[in-house]
């Protein structure tokens, strides 16, 4: 990746908290949450822009950071279940802390989740860095690491809860909420234009950019080394240019994905949300790009023939 890149980064969210609402595309503006993903599944060819991305994904956003501009929208002022999305919410929470990153914290059974989704490859009675677990919540979507992490916060989990829920008011987040740190619970919901300032604000985060976007991360766990590797597949593209990224999957939620990512010179976030197919969301996000680099390249051509 080139990191030289970063430096389009727009400073701030706030341009957005007028542009989402001002330039929408395309798009529901319903209230009512979607809740299963079984339900909104299969978008109409009907329900899509004539100009937009053919997206399988309930609910998205595309927004040109670049130049403050929402180009696309599908339900994006409706909460809904985001699973390991919440994650990110989860690093800068943790990254508020200011706690050693080379403290290490041991797997216990309170990190244990039930129930779908629940696997991990961290034993209970496994001993990381506080650095590792970090690393591996954000890149293989570690849900008993995102848990240790929460769970030594300052104050323990009782402490971290309200801390991660003021830290979604403090980033304009206005419709979401959080249980647990994890993401497993349907109950962490937010919007898609939500969505899209957590990726802003996660993006200032060079740990969080780093970590996020590794392909893969070997760790010491007891006498052997455990491979770890990232849960979205476009890190490893060399079409993408990706600044920051996080997947997340219950079935509630669907399959999402959110980034912040390099098209043709400009700062793009992608918000999609409640795919039903297992590769939707990145067949969805390759949709994005060819449709703005179409979109690009229309408007360029159609600018050089009116100078002829």
């Amino acid at each position: 990746m080139n990191r030289g890149k970063t430096s389009l980064f727009v400073a701030g969210c706030g341009v957005l908290l007028t542009s989402l609402s001002a330039h929408a595309t395309t798009g529901s503006s319903s209230t009512t949450p979607v809740r299963h993903h079984r339900h909104h599944a299969h978008v109409s060819q009907a329900s899509l822009s004539a100009d937009g991305p053919a997206l399988r994904s309930s609910a998205a956003l595309v927004f040109d950071q670049t130049n403050s501009q929402v180009l696309y929208s599908r339900h994006a002022d409706v909460a809904m279940p985001i699973a390991s999305i919440s994650k990110l919410v989860t690093a800068l929470t943790v990254a508020d802390a200011k706690q050693p990153m080379d403290e290490v914290i041991e797997i216990t059974d309170e990190d244990r989740a039930v129930g779908k989704g629940a696997f991990s490859h961290l034993a209970v009675g496994a001993r990381l860095t506080r650095g590792d677990l970090f690393h591996l919540a954000l890149m293989a979507s570690e849900n008993r690491a995102a848990h240790a992490l929460a769970r030594t916060y300052p104050g323990g989990m009782a402490a971290f809860m309200p801390a991660m829920n003021e830290k979604a008011k403090e980033l304009g987040m206005t419709s979401a909420h959080f249980v647990e740190p994890t993401g497993l619970s349907p109950d962490n919901v937010a919007s898609p234009e939500d969505l899209s300032k957590l990726v802003m604000a996660a993006a200032k985060d060079p740990i969080i950019r780093e970590y996020s976007t590794d392909p893969g991360y070997d760790v010491r766990i007891g006498r052997r080394m455990v491979g770890f590797h990232n849960t979205d597949v476009l890190v490893k593209n060399p079409a993408w240019d990706i600044i920051v990224q996080k997947t997340g999957y219950i079935e509630e939620a669907g399959r999402c994905l959110v980034m912040q990512t390099i098209i043709e010179g400009r700062t793009v976030v992608i918000v999609l949300l409640n795919s039903f197919g297992k590769q939707t969301r990145v067949a969805d996000a390759t949709r994005v790009r060819k449709w703005m680099e179409a979109k690009l390249l229309h408007t360029a051509s159609a600018s050089v023939a009116g100078k002829t």
